[in-house]
């Protein structure tokens, strides 16, 4: 009765109002008889526009977390999965994932009809990823056709993790109903149920436009979710003292497109040999009292030597000494 209730009057007529939804193919929708509406799942609103779209009653089997939740969203999220009668499904795995499918058989035994997402969680990137084989386990054991469903456009209304959606227009595609009922009494057959998970898969693809990976979508996000932990890894390792001037300069390098060998390397300068020495080793020479070479202790001429001939030499070492404290005084300015 609550379903009703929400999705003629109080639900629905605002989402049409706001959202303007458009529907292809809703004539591929049985009036009546079970069936299994096998949906691609690009964000939390594709289990709110899906049944408020369609004429008939939709039951989802929707996570276990969406009933569990804490504060005012966690509790008004329950109230409104219990209100328009969707199944808590636990997703571990093993005695969880048969509980899932006998509450799928129960709906479909119904005369109900069941929505799947093959995918068996959401996309993280809007692509179409590998289905679970759960969904084709029903579809034989019930004996029911698979209605592939896309969702158009409810990624970018409403993306992971925001509350309130965008105002934008949303579509579905309603494909033509699949029968499966040649592989009757195979449902113990793993090929014959990927076989028909591929099937559907392909045909969500044709309507959705979306491309598709040839992996689950759980361990694109195992992957993504490793980057994400590596990349805070570096970024903390970048901050520590002595290691962010590095990674500043690998990140410039990857920006600019140059290797980090063609980095300008800083240049170094010569140091010249100390021009000091000799004129230090003469003046030790002079304070204990030695004769310097070329001379004479009583500073005559030495033999072989005209007085003339001294006179040049001494003024050839003066310039040569006044040269060497002028070139030291450059060096030192």
């Amino acid at each position: 009765m609550f379903y009703w209730v929400l999705k003629k009057v109080i639900l629905g007529p605002i989402i049409r109002l706001l959202f303007r939804p458009w529907v292809e193919g809703e004539e591929n929708i049985p009036e009546e008889g079970a069936a299994i509406f096998a949906s691609n799942h690009l964000s939390f609103s594709d289990s709110v526009f899906l049944p408020l779209v369609v004429s008939r009653r939709v039951t989802f089997l929707a996570k276990s977390d969406y009933f569990t939740g804490r504060g005012i969203k966690g509790r008004l999220t329950a109230a409104f999965f219990k209100g328009v009668g969707q199944l808590p499904v636990d997703r571990s795995g093993g005695k969880a994932s048969s509980a899932a499918l006998s509450s799928g058989l129960r709906v479909l035994n119904r005369g109900d009809v069941l929505g799947i997402y093959p995918e068996g969680t959401r996309s993280p990137d809007g692509r179409l990823y590998r289905g679970r084989t759960g969904m084709a386990r029903m579809a034989l054991e019930a004996g029911v056709p698979v209605i592939p469903v896309a969702m158009i456009g409810t990624d970018k209304a409403q993306p992971t993790g925001k509350v309130i959606p965008h105002i934008m227009r949303i579509g579905v595609r309603v494909g033509k109903p699949l029968d499966f009922s040649r592989y009757e009494g195979m449902e113990d057959d793993r090929f014959v149920l990927r076989s028909i998970t591929d099937e559907v898969m392909y045909e969500l693809m044709l309507l959705s436009d979306q491309e598709y990976v040839d992996m689950y979508a759980t361990s694109m996000k195992d992957r993504l979710v490793a980057a994400a932990k590596a990349k805070a890894r570096e970024l903390q390792e970048a901050a520590k003292p002595g290691s962010a001037a590095p990674e500043l300069e690998e990140a410039l390098d990857a920006a600019e497109g140059r290797h980090p060998a063609s980095r300008p390397q800083p240049a170094t300068v010569a140091t010249e040999p100390d021009a000091a020495e000799p004129a230090d080793t003469l003046s030790t020479e002079k304070a204990v009292g030695q004769t310097p070479a070329g001379q004479t202790p009583s500073g005559q001429t030495p033999a072989g030597q005209t007085a003339s001939d001294q006179t040049a030499s001494d003024q050839s070492s003066v310039s040569d000494d006044e040269l060497d404290a002028g070139a030291r005084g450059d060096l030192a300015s």
